[in-house]
């Protein structure tokens, strides 16, 4: 393995190639990071070291890895080891583990989900939903629509939306959620 200044010395070329790659200029760059322009000229030259905070907003912005960044050898192990997260009533098993832009998940819904009539919300961001088993009830504007297994919508989520379940069992459903629509659903507090 190579000594670390040979690692960090690394940095700069890979941080060099990956913004060009990306098509993005440093000031786009130094916008989307917080990183001043300055500061993302001299790593990707080399004349800065980089150091762990400035690395984790830069594989956020580029949607890779840390370990990309580094050129850490690969793990070998490509499987995602999902971790249920409980929320309002429902589960959700993620199914990608990439830092950033769009997420799926495996949504699990009880029957008779949220309990009550549920009241159409907006927000920011763009949802798509795939039905695998049960039925989804989907109220979207003047639409009200009930969706069966291997059915799919997607749809802007300035529309005023809500989801339920009207059983008779659990509704297994696939979700991919960008950046908004991921911290609206998973990081939501209930209003209750």
């Amino acid at each position: 393995m190579p000594d670390l200044d040979g690692v960090l010395d690394a940095v700069g070329p890979r941080l060099r190639e990956l913004r060009r790659q990306r098509g993005t200029t440093l000031a786009r760059l130094a916008e989307s990071t917080g990183i001043s322009v300055s500061t993302l000229s001299r790593l990707e030259s080399g004349g800065r070291k980089p150091t762990l905070e400035l690395l984790l907003r830069l594989a956020r912005a580029h949607q890779v890895q840390l370990d990309e960044l580094v050129g850490a050898p690969p793990t070998g192990d490509p499987r995602v080891h999902a971790r249920p997260i409980s929320r309002n009533g429902t589960t959700f098993v993620p199914l990608t583990r990439r830092p950033g832009g769009v997420q799926a998940f495996k949504q699990i819904i009880p029957a008779g989900w949220p309990g009550a009539e549920p009241e159409p919300k907006v927000h920011e961001g763009y949802d798509w939903c795939y039905v695998l088993s049960g039925q989804l009830r989907l109220q979207l504007g003047e639409h009200d629509m009930l969706l069966r297994p291997g059915e799919a919508v997607e749809f802007d989520c300035h529309t005023p939306h809500a989801f339920s379940n009207p059983g008779p069992g659990p509704t297994e459903v696939l979700t991919l959620f960008g950046p908004q629509g991921e911290r609206l659903h998973l990081r939501a507090r209930p209003t209750r």
